[in-house]
């Protein structure tokens, strides 16, 4: 008989017999494959973590004890045992269960976390409220091997008082980050107790272990000894990556996060569409760069993978580098190789993650007039991996940088020219581009200069101005518009700084309505950029629309359902500007002083 959906609360684990423990962990393993072959999602993390989740509680009492995960993608089995059975089927979907810790799910969940390094600084502070407060219960930071190579981790070791009773980091060591762990700290924590005890102990920790993460005998056993701990305790449990589904376990970089696949064949469910997707042709292209040029460097923080740059890595390691989770690092670490003016510098990273090196980028790079390339992966929609990762606010900040160029292409071919003309320019620049399908037309590639748009169809009444990929939401915009009797020019600026100014400007003077398509942050983003423009240069006859990611922190979906969520699909774009163009109620942003 099934044990699993009789778990509807941590309490029902209590009463449940050695066996029957042993007998979940299999049920929830199959769950999270079942679920995963359907929807994708981080599998190996969650897979590993299976006895240790169903250990800490039956032992301790969330949600009074505080469970904080680091990263918090490794959080299905606590997501299963903690009343969310019914609705995991939805993760990962529109409106469904989110793949990361999720407050406003449950009260189990504490924060909101998707980025590396901050259970610790969120214990300590959680602690230090407690304390305040005179409770007792207990904090309990569960962190991976590779937080250590975030140095927020490392500032927040610095600080743990060495009389702090009931808190109590698990190390969940499965000896991977996404990719292969990098750095000093993994020969530590490669030598277990011989190393790791007194590097802890340093800190004024008690060091146990390592223990064995998949023993729940073991796991029981010392969480019940550690209930009443008079002082900072780390726990090192060693787990398997991917356990339980062989083929995880023997591929744990693939099955880090999963597309779709066959259960029977672990073979990955093809997607119907053939295309190439943006971070596909930029590794592509980058490697055929650097196989002509020796000057060129490149960095990234712990997304080799991610991010497509992995064959680099691994025919010019030399000069081509993964430093770990430790995007500040990262982004420094680059200025210092750019400070050399043989060598051209490409730091390769998502965009929600350099907003974790925004100072750094700020007096590092920019203040310093390197002109260091980022690729900026994963710009845009996130899509099943939510709020903490939409790459929707980086033109807010990277704008604010002088001399900064932010540019970025509709699709492979424009990537291509922008790669290889960057050099060219000498200041920091930014190409942002999304992690989703493009056309890769087979043509010359030209080099592109700086600050020069494109009109890619041009018509008479409205000016549709489209940001990178939304340029073929624009063009169907415009097909929408021709049914009704309206033409449309459609604008694809590339460079959201510095702007086209002469392109924009016969725009300007020739469309009474102008509209901006981009998905970004709304607020911050190149439409607000265009307003400025238009009020500084006098066009106060023209009426604007900004179409963009209104000011709330998206969720996870589909990126079509997400669009058409908030009014960013074709359909509700041209259905807007009908009623603007006919009705003459005007979405105009007045920015003058």
């Amino acid at each position: 008989m099934s044990i699993l959906p009789k778990i509807r609360d941590p309490a029902d684990l209590k009463n449940l017999s050695l066996d029957q423990l042993k007998s979940l962990s299999k049920e929830i393993r199959q769950k999270i494959i079942d679920v995963m072959a359907i929807n994708g999602g981080h599998l190996g993390s969650n897979m590993g973590i299976v006895e240790l989740s169903i250990a800490l509680h039956r032992t301790f009492h969330s949600p009074d004890d505080r469970f904080i995960f680091d990263v918090s993608h490794q959080t299905y089995p606590h997501k299963l045992l903690t009343g969310r059975q019914d609705q995991f089927p939805t993760i990962r979907q529109y409106k469904g269960l989110s793949g990361f810790a999720h407050p406003e799910e449950s009260p189990h969940d504490h924060f909101f976390a998707g980025h590396a390094g901050t259970a610790l600084s969120l214990g300590l502070g959680v602690a230090k409220a407690r304390d305040l407060q005179e409770s007792a219960f207990h904090v309990i930071p569960i962190i991976g091997d590779a937080t250590f190579t975030c140095g927020l981790s490392l500032e927040a070791l610095n600080n743990i008082p060495q009389d702090l009773k009931r808190f109590i980091i698990v190390l969940n060591d499965n000896n991977m980050s996404i990719s292969n762990n990098v750095g000093a700290i993994t020969k530590i924590l490669d030598q277990k107790a011989k190393l790791c005890a007194p590097f802890f102990e340093q800190y004024g920790l008690q060091y146990i272990g390592p223990i064995d993460g998949h023993d729940l005998p073991e796991l029981l056993k010392v969480f019940e000894s550690l209930k009443n701990c008079e002082k900072p305790t780390i726990l090192h449990v060693l787990t398997v990556k991917g356990k339980g589904l062989e083929i995880a376990e023997q591929n744990p970089i693939p099955w880090h996060g999963c597309a779709p696949f066959d259960k029977v064949t672990g073979e990955k469910v093809a997607k119907a569409s053939s295309k190439p997707k943006f971070p596909q042709i930029f590794g592509k292209h980058l490697l055929k760069m650097a196989e002509k040029d020796p000057s060129i460097v490149t960095v990234t923080p712990a997304m080799p993978h991610g991010s497509c740059i992995a064959p680099l890595l691994e025919k010019f390691p030399e000069r081509s580098i993964d430093v770990g989770i430790a995007e500040g690092h990262s982004v420094t670490y680059c200025g210092g190789i750019a400070s050399d003016p043989n060598r051209k510098v490409v730091c390769s990273i998502y965009s929600t993650f350099l907003q974790r090196a925004f100072d750094n980028l700020f007096q590092d790079v920019c203040l310093q007039k390197l002109p260091v390339l980022f690729a900026l992966d994963r710009s845009g929609i996130a899509t099943g991996d939510g709020a903490t990762h939409h790459g929707i606010y980086d033109i807010s900040f990277l704008n604010a940088m002088p001399n900064m160029v932010i540019c970025q292409p509709r699709n492979g071919h424009v990537l291509k020219e922008l790669l290889e003309s960057a050099f060219a320019w000498k200041r920091p620049t930014a190409i942002r581009y999304p992690n989703m399908g493009t056309e890769e037309p087979d043509l010359p590639i030209q080099k592109r200069k700086l600050g020069k748009g494109e009109i890619l169809e041009k018509g008479t009444d409205v000016a549709l101005i489209a940001l990178g990929h939304m340029c073929s939401i624009a063009l169907d915009v415009r097909a929408l518009l021709a049914q009704e009797g309206i033409s449309a020019t459609v604008v694809d600026p590339i460079f959201v700084k510095p702007l086209d100014t002469e392109l924009l400007t016969n725009v300007f003077m020739s469309h009474k309505y102008v509209a901006t398509i981009e998905e970004h942050a709304v607020n911050s983003g190149l439409g607000v950029l265009i307003n400025t423009f238009c009020v500084r240069n006098g066009f106060s006859d023209v009426e604007m629309h900004n179409f963009g990611i209104p000011e709330t922190f998206l969720h996870q979906g589909g990126h079509k359902e997400m669009l058409a969520s908030i009014g960013l699909d074709p359909e509700s774009i041209a259905a807007q500007i009908l009623k603007d163009y006919a009705e003459g109620k005007y979405d105009y942003c007045d920015l003058s002083p």
